[in-house]
């Protein structure tokens, strides 16, 4: 099998999947009422990149224009609510963070076939690879810094501050989280894997001391960021659909799993930083990101890290297992899902290795 290069096979656009088209005369003439500054016509575009919620780059005379609708086909229970990405980036919106300007959502799936919404075009650069092939030491050390800045800021929020106090139920975040993993993992299972058998059964019992509730990203990595042309700043943070209150540690922690995530020969998961010369890359170590992080924040993961790390494996092993499902059924987005789909096993055994070393 030929490793996929991630750089080319996501990103950009392509001719819209034949199981995603969108009725582009339905959706123009839906536009042309809702949008009194739209006249039309439009193009529609799917993007290469994401697993989840299909999304479009829609063309039009006065500005490009982003779609993202759910997928069609039966879906797992709260997954895919592209209602609430629609809420927090309009909550984030209003207070300069950087995410794309919210335009409008329609909850008619006679439209577009499902929900939807339309938000701006962060017209960046979105870098696939962790290790930013192709980037100069400098240019890696100020996008690094400037991810966790962000992520900082994001962790910063007082929720009722944003309008969003009511977006989740914030305590027992990794608690609540753990079981409904493990429940979406069981719905979308495909083979039995002992590594999560083992960490279903551990993790409700072996849980960080709780944090402050925050606003959390859900699933916070350099390829859910679009960076601006010349690498200075942070355009926009996308794919807010797995945002809610909860542990912003936990946040964090799983974006710190690129510094250890376990090599992937396909290419097919989002890249891992082990194993590379790190000061060479301009990118800084695991323990000087958290420490900085801590300094920024005030929160420090540290004393609990492997518990954190366990759980973020074994949470990242269930949300690929719903791709596993996605292959098994039909209705996967993406023609590397089944490439992903094969990582479920990998990440659940690192998982365990972290519970290990946190004494199981």
């Amino acid at each position: 099998m030929n490793p996929i290069d991630r750089q080319a096979a996501f990103s950009g656009t392509k001719t819209v999947s034949a199981s995603l088209r969108v009725d582009a005369v339905r959706l123009h003439d839906y536009l042309v009422k809702a949008l009194p500054a739209f006249t039309g016509p439009l193009a529609l575009r799917q993007f290469k990149g994401g697993q989840s919620n299909p999304t479009y780059l829609v063309e039009m005379p006065e500005r490009s224009c982003v779609l993202r609708r759910k997928p069609p086909g039966v879906l797992l229970p709260s997954a895919h609510a592209v209602d609430r990405e629609f809420r927090v980036i309009g909550a984030l919106h209003k207070q300069g963070f950087p995410v794309p300007e919210p335009i409008l959502y329609c909850g008619d799936e006679a439209i577009a076939g499902t929900p939807f919404y339309l938000m701006s075009h962060a017209d960046g650069r979105v870098w696939w690879n962790p290790h930013m092939p192709d980037a100069e030491p400098a240019a890696r050390t100020r996008v690094y810094d400037a991810m966790n800045a962000t992520l900082a800021r994001l962790h910063s929020f007082d929720p009722e501050t944003l309008g969003l106090s009511d977006f989740g139920r914030g305590e027992n975040y990794v608690a609540r989280q753990v079981a409904r993993w493990s429940k979406q993992y069981r719905a979308s299972q495909t083979e039995e894997i002992d590594a999560m058998e083992r960490l279903i059964a551990w993790l409700p019992d072996h849980l960080p001391p709780p944090a402050p509730i925050r606003l959390v990203h859900g699933d916070y990595r350099l390829d859910n960021i679009v960076v601006a042309p010349d690498g200075s700043s942070i355009l926009a943070v996308l794919d807010w659909e797995l945002s809610t209150l909860g542990d912003p540690l936990a946040d964090f922690t799983y974006h710190l799993m690129t510094w250890h995530m376990p090599a992937d020969p396909s290419g097919a998961s989002s890249g891992t930083l082990a194993g590379r010369d790190l000061a060479a890359l301009g990118i800084p170590p695991a323990d000087d990101y958290v420490a900085a992080y801590a300094s920024r924040t005030g929160l420090d993961p540290r004393p609990h890290l492997d518990t954190y790390l366990a759980y973020n494996f074994f949470r990242i092993a269930a949300i690929l297992q719903g791709v596993a499902g996605r292959v098994r059924d039909g209705t996967a987005t993406s023609e590397h899902a089944p490439a992903k789909a094969r990582l479920v096993r990998p990440l659940a055994e690192t998982a365990w290795r972290f519970a290990t070393a946190a004494g199981a």
